[in-house]
């Protein structure tokens, strides 16, 4: 569906209250959280969720995220045991969707489940999102703000490189402080899955739950975020790589790359914050000379750099 041009709103109250005022009307909105840019619509309305199917080219059998203002809503939509309650009481809001079983006249649109009995959720952090949130009075479903399968916006001009006349409008907060999608969890009492590595790292959640069971295989669709090939740039990407062909777009990790770095100092927060920007600006640099292919220096597989490498793996897989 053509908008004409998509409308660029400001972070202050009359953005927020146009934001919130478009999602009521059925129309989808790139809003800013402190993981990715979501592009937002009414969980409860067919054709809000259509629209953001549609402007994503998303398969539809790929659910979508709902972000919720309190954890009182999150309990109107889904049921929520021992373990997801004190994973909320830790976590939310913040980096964290759960995947919980619906309730009975939870009211959302059967597309943001994919037809599943259960339902993800999250409470975000980013104050702009949480104003939306808080002035549409609803649940809002906000799966990442770019092509589907394509490298997820982290600004609000990566939104617009993406969707530019496909969405009513885009809320510029700034560039996200995470930089990778939430860590998706599926608390259930005989354990806790772990079906999407993001920015919470597991490290942090052990603690509470006890061991993680580790669910996250390509292309099994419990969850956003599964599918084998998603956050690509259109060069091939390849991994563990020495950076030791010119032909290449090289990405440094606690070094200079030749071309860019993730991370100089091998600070992997703020490589996981910088991740998407990078391959935005490493698929631009490998159309404009016409390179064969972006080329990644190893990233160490703890904390963060497993959310890192998981993107990373699926940016890179055959397409």
């Amino acid at each position: 569906m053509a908008h004409g041009k998509t409308e660029i709103l400001m972070p202050d109250d009359a953005g927020v209250a146009r934001a919130a005022r478009l999602v009521a009307d059925g129309q989808i909105v790139g809003l800013p959280t402190e993981t990715v840019y979501g592009l937002a619509g009414d969980a409860t309305s067919d054709l809000a969720c259509a629209r953001i199917f549609q402007a994503k080219g998303r398969p539809r059998f790929n659910p979508l995220i709902v972000h919720l203002p309190t954890l009182e809503a999150a309990e109107r939509i889904a049921d929520l045991n021992a373990t997801a309650r004190a994973l909320a009481a830790t976590f939310w809001p913040g980096p964290l969707t759960m995947v919980l079983p619906l309730r009975t006249g939870h009211g959302l649109s059967p597309l943001v489940t994919a037809g599943l009995d259960s339902v993800a959720l999250r409470l975000p952090a980013h104050p702009v999102m949480r104003a939306v949130l808080q002035a549409f009075g609803g649940p809002i479903a906000a799966p990442s703000a770019n092509p589907s399968g394509r490298i997820s916006p982290t600004t609000a001009a990566h939104v617009l490189a993406g969707l530019e006349g496909r969405i009513a409008a885009v809320l510029d907060g700034g560039p996200c402080g995470v930089g990778v999608e939430s860590t998706i969890l599926a608390p259930s009492d005989t354990g806790t899955r772990l079906l999407r590595e993001g920015g919470l790292p597991r490290e942090a959640v052990e603690g509470l739950t006890g061991p993680l069971v580790t669910d996250t295989t390509p292309g099994k669709v419990q969850a956003p975020g599964q599918l084998s090939s998603h956050y690509a740039p259109g060069a091939p990407v390849v991994l563990n790589s020495d950076l030791s062909d010119p032909k290449t777009i090289r990405v440094g990790f606690a070094q200079d790359g030749p071309d860019l770095t993730l991370t100089a100092s091998g600070d992997l927060t703020e490589a996981a914050a910088n991740l998407f920007r990078v391959l935005h600006e490493a698929d631009r640099l490998a159309t404009e000379r016409n390179a064969p292919a972006i080329h990644v220096a190893p990233i160490p597989g703890t904390g963060l750099g497993r959310a890192i490498n998981d993107r990373l793996s699926r940016a890179a897989a055959p397409r």
